[in-house]
């Protein structure tokens, strides 16, 4: 009913232009909205106020000429003039009733649209480190960046999803490193543990993985290992000098080639859980992009040449800055450390550059709440690299914090100790937790409740949509047990049966699904999908115990049946969406 409206309004302004009211560049931006209240109409539209000063007109003449210059339309059957200029629609109830056939010949396009125009986005999101597992953090970033994706290619956007591995740097050394000191534990070698280590038990099982596998291989004596290094933090010495330390030490014994294929077993044990972990959430890539890529083709040194040349990098106490400050950041960042090795924002630099060069007409980055100071950097090196910015857009996710009772489960990569999402996952759910993550705005601190997501109750709101898909399926169990057949090709003349309360409120809001859709998928905002969800499994549960559905009278038990599994269908759309099940019976 929006586009029809918005194509009258269209119409109106071509025959202004025409009289000379408006002129002949005219091209608005037709903004519909629900009214709040019945007396003023079903839509209202702001577009005299908006053209008002363009026309040198006051908004209620320019309303009433736009009146004026409206087609008819049988669905439209009063138009008023209200406050400054608003212009209300009143619309013929009969033509609710075609939202039912609507939604049941479209299925699961209901709600599709192509206002995306087939742009090319690119969606990064989650990118942990490939250090340890993804915990219960990393799966809000998940279940929102894939909705994210999801909305956008419904609405006629060519998405890629995308996962940057930072498999490249320091942390990863670490990481290779501490699975290396577990290996020689596994040999037999009795060696202390560096206090800036990754401790997780995770460690412990690649290492005794790879000695199963390769057995002494990469075996060395502890006392080469141990020979001459610095005190680590517990002995009063320095745990990042001695994790260093302890880094080159094992990239001299093992030597190169040993050193890469070590660092590989590592990586590669990490990565694929990763990958197996967000499959079974629901989350698949189109890529898995590499930092060391980036590294290994040049790409990060090329960017950094482009930034030399254009006079933004300069040397300073023995390292390379980007002097980002002129162009929008708070300080100069380092691109290059004292010891020649690129940092990760010299890397990052590269990625954005790789990305626009990749031809996409929007980059979407999902990152956690606290990289929020890290936007106007990269943001600067955009303009330094001469792209345009402007097709960077970022979005904000706190992290969720998980309760179980009052206390506060602590989550710390390196120490090991933190709920993996696997573990959330296996508690209560992949439906529960992919529906809880993204039930509000993602900038807005989250507290889950395990307690709550597990419960089949009417609190909770995952169980309270999914029954209400259940219960239409049992109704239509019902009927085949009464060997009565539902007839879907009704015509208006009986869907107008449906005169009771609830059902105009049940196919009202049915309208309401692709202008949700839409608004959810532009503004990035998947809770918009969770609230109409919600409000339209309430209006059904009060149908459903209001009201009698198999009736003697076919013609009304068919147009009733019609409704309600228009009902299903937009519930079903809805939580495919969301990656969410749709069960048939609970």
């Amino acid at each position: 009913m929006k586009n029809k409206i918005e194509n009258l309004l269209l119409q109106a302004v071509a025959t202004l232009k025409t009289e000379g009211v408006l002129s002949p560049g005219t091209d608005p931006t037709i903004s519909i909205d629900r009214t709040r209240d019945p007396q003023h109409g079903d839509f209202a539209s702001n577009l005299a106020l908006v053209l008002a000063k363009q026309a040198q007109l006051n908004p209620r003449t320019l309303a009433e000429k736009l009146i004026a210059a409206l087609p008819g339309d049988a669905a439209v059957t009063k138009i008023e003039l209200a406050g400054p200029g608003f212009i209300n629609f009143f619309i013929d109830k009969r033509s609710q009733f075609q939202i039912i056939p609507h939604i049941l010949t479209d299925g699961p396009a209901f709600g599709f649209s192509n206002i995306g125009g087939g742009q090319k986005v690119q969606v990064e999101f989650v990118s942990a480190n490939p250090t340890g597992p993804l915990h219960v953090g990393h799966g809000r970033g998940a279940a929102y960046g894939s909705v994210v994706a999801d909305l956008l290619e419904a609405v006629g956007f060519k998405v890629h999803r995308e996962y940057y591995v930072n498999d490249a740097g320091r942390q990863m050394d670490i990481l290779a490193t501490s699975i290396w000191l577990r290996y020689l534990e596994a040999c037999g070698e009795a060696l202390p543990f560096p206090s800036n280590g990754y401790r997780g038990d995770y460690v412990r099982d690649i290492a005794w993985q790879t000695h199963h596998t390769a057995s002494n291989d990469y075996r060395r004596p502890a006392e080469l290992v141990l020979e001459n290094l610095p005190l680590d933090e517990p002995q009063g010495g320095d745990k990042e000098l001695y994790i260093d330390a302890m880094i080159a030490r094992a990239k001299t014994l093992l030597g190169p080639t040993l050193y890469r294929d070590f660092f590989a077993i590592g990586l590669d044990a990490i990565l694929d859980d990763i990958k197996a972990d967000l499959h079974e959430f629901g989350v698949d890539y189109q890529e898995w992009f590499s930092e060391r890529q980036l590294m290994d083709n040049g790409s990060v040194e090329e960017a950094l040449g482009r930034l030399r040349a254009s006079g933004h990098l300069y040397e300073r106490d023995g390292a390379v800055w980007f002097a980002s400050s002129q162009l929008g950041d708070e300080k100069d960042r380092v691109v290059v450390r004292e010891n020649g090795q690129y940092t990760y924002f010299a890397s990052d630099i590269a990625y954005h550059h790789n990305k626009l060069a990749r031809g996409f007409d929007l980059i979407i980055d999902i990152w956690g709440a606290d990289h929020h100071g890290y936007i106007p950097r990269v943001r600067a090196a955009m303009q330094a690299l001469g792209s345009d910015d402007s097709k960077l857009k970022v979005l904000l996710v706190q992290f969720a914090t998980l309760y179980r009772g009052d206390e506060k489960v602590q989550m710390s990569t390196r120490s090991g100790e933190f709920i993996t999402l696997r573990q959330l996952r296996n508690e209560v759910g992949k439906d529960a937790a992919r529906f809880f993550y993204v039930m509000r705005r993602s900038e807005q601190h989250m507290d889950f409740d395990l307690k709550l997501a597990t419960s089949k109750s009417n609190e909770n709101p995952v169980f309270y949509v999914q029954y209400a898909h259940a219960r239409v399926c049992s109704v239509l169990r019902q009927l085949d047990e009464k060997n009565w057949e539902r007839n879907p090709n009704l015509g208006l003349d009986n869907l107008a049966m449906l005169t009771e309360s609830h059902e105009s409120d049940l196919m009202a809001t049915l309208s309401r699904y692709p202008e949700t859709l839409q608004r959810a998928a532009l503004n990035y905002e998947p809770h918009q999908v969770i609230q109409y969800l919600r409000e339209l499994a309430t209006e059904f549960h009060t149908y459903y115990n209001a009201h009698q559905f198999l009736v003697e009278d076919a013609k009304l038990r068919n147009a009733r049946l019609n409704l309600i599994c228009a009902v299903k269908q937009v519930l079903a759309n809805g939580l495919h969406l969301l990656s969410v099940d749709t069960p048939e019976s609970m």
